[in-house]
């Protein structure tokens, strides 16, 4: 089971996530230097368990933000309009030039 679970690590804020990642860091350091040395520790699995969280804040926390509904609808109304631009452009028939007229001398 995850120390943290990916939906408590999203509902954090970005300094909660950095605190907590200073806490893990901490813990791994302390649990290696015990092994190092030459003692032994309760739940080895813990080392596993300790990186794999690291590396999840991480990356969550390097995700990119997701855009807010209104920005994105203002984006998305500015490129309808420019379809229709476009699109009316194309529609339009093309100009028909004037015939001169012709000369009586002409033909």
């Amino acid at each position: 089971m995850p120390i943290i679970r990916i939906k408590e690590i999203r509902d954090m804020s970005h300094e909660d996530r950095l605190k907590r990642l200073g806490e893990l860091r901490t813990e791994l350091i302390r649990l290696k230097t015990m092994v190092k040395a030459g003692g032994s520790i309760e739940n080895p699995a813990r080392v596993r368990e300790l990186r794999k969280t690291i590396a999840r804040i991480l990356t969550i926390d390097k995700e990119p933000k997701p855009v807010k509904k209104k920005e994105k609808t203002e984006k998305e109304q500015k490129e309808k309009k420019k379809e229709k631009k476009k699109e009316k452009k194309e529609k339009r028939p093309a100009k028909k030039t004037k015939k001169q007229p012709k000369e009586a001398g002409e033909e």
